[in-house]
């Protein structure tokens, strides 16, 4: 690990650290002027029966009744330390509820993305190895056809065929295995059509280059000269769009728990809109936030591990640090 490397990880990581600070105060200034008024929604509401008394002291142990300023200082100091605040809703701690939830969303976007990388090998290897009248017709229309179904009509014909009419899983049972997989199906679809759209194109590149020649001629299989020469130098971009389609993977997450009635972080936020819990809402979006910029960070780190071609400069050696790249899509890798 170079001097140059560990420079530009640094870098990095101080800037993450900076996004991550700036994306809490942005949600906390969005959620805190949308409209309505979540007092008089929850605490106020009959049904709860709370007390003025009580409502008082639950405004001002929330903080409710500081200038705005004192309030975002304060939830950032919190969320800094790990402490999410407490329910207005359940009075419960919001980091117990999202972790209760967590898992079973975590477990779906995790099985979601192994859908969608398994299939978008098996399309991008076809399109490489099967004959031109499939592999560079058929294989290649399927990325732009998965692309135009939204991963919530997957899923209901999904649950329709293999739920009802087949009977592999019930639908009142929403966490089994099978349930799981049709779920995480359903989710990877979508996502596979991107990244088997960058992969193949990169492919494309990498096959024509001359080393990928030389090694046809040296009669190596198409399943060797794929795995050992191709796949590697053609995954930079890939991992590029793996990084940017978090935020989709999590967000189609909460659509495909929905459609499957699986208790994730789908139904907490859903039920935080409908009354307002703004700290929930609060930390359930700042989670998403630094989630997506984490996965971002290490696609950035991984970048010269995955390719000796990245060549990073170190500060004073030249302007930039520079990817020596010829892949279409390929990033690059800069100090800031």
């Amino acid at each position: 690990m170079t001097k140059a490397y560990l420079n530009f990880a640094v870098k990095r990581l101080i800037q993450a650290a900076i996004v991550i600070l700036l994306a809490y105060v942005f949600t906390f200034v969005v959620v805190s002027i949308l409209p309505g008024d979540p007092i008089t929604n929850v605490l106020r509401d009959p049904q709860n029966g709370f007390t003025e008394e009580e409502i008082a002291q639950i405004i001002a142990a929330q903080g409710l009744d500081r200038p705005i300023l004192v309030q975002l200082w304060t939830s950032l100091s919190s969320f800094l330390v790990g402490d999410l605040g407490l329910s207005m809703r359940s009075s419960r701690p919001v980091a117990t509820l999202i972790a209760e939830v967590l898992p079973s969303t975590l477990i779906l976007a995790s099985a979601g993305l192994a859908v969608a990388l398994v299939l978008a090998l098996v399309i991008a290897y076809g399109t490489q190895f099967l004959p031109k009248r499939y592999g560079q017709g058929l294989l290649r229309a399927f990325p732009s056809l998965f692309l135009s179904v939204p991963n919530f009509v997957i899923g209901l014909v999904l649950i329709h065929l293999f739920g009802f009419q087949l009977g592999l899983f019930r639908v009142i049972e929403p966490d089994s295995v099978w349930a799981t997989l049709f779920a995480a199906v359903a989710l990877g679809i979508p996502i596979s059509a991107q990244i088997a759209e960058v992969l193949i194109a990169a492919l494309d590149h990498e096959s024509g280059q001359e080393y990928a020649a030389v090694a046809r001629a040296r009669g190596l299989g198409q399943a060797r000269l794929f795995a050992t020469h191709l796949l590697k130098p053609a995954s930079l971009p890939v991992v590029t769009v793996i990084a940017l389609t978090i935020g989709e993977l999590l967000g189609g997450s909460l659509i495909t728990e929905t459609v499957f009635g699986r208790t994730g972080i789908g139904s907490l936020v859903q039920r935080s809109v409908v009354t307002q819990d703004l700290p929930v809402l609060q930390a359930v979006v700042s989670l998403a936030a630094v989630i997506f910029v984490l996965v971002n960070l290490i696609a950035d780190l991984t970048y010269p591990l995955l390719d000796p071609r990245v060549k990073l400069v170190a500060p004073g050696e030249g302007r930039t640090a520079t990817a020596a790249l010829d892949a279409p899509g390929a990033p690059q890798a800069v100090t800031p």
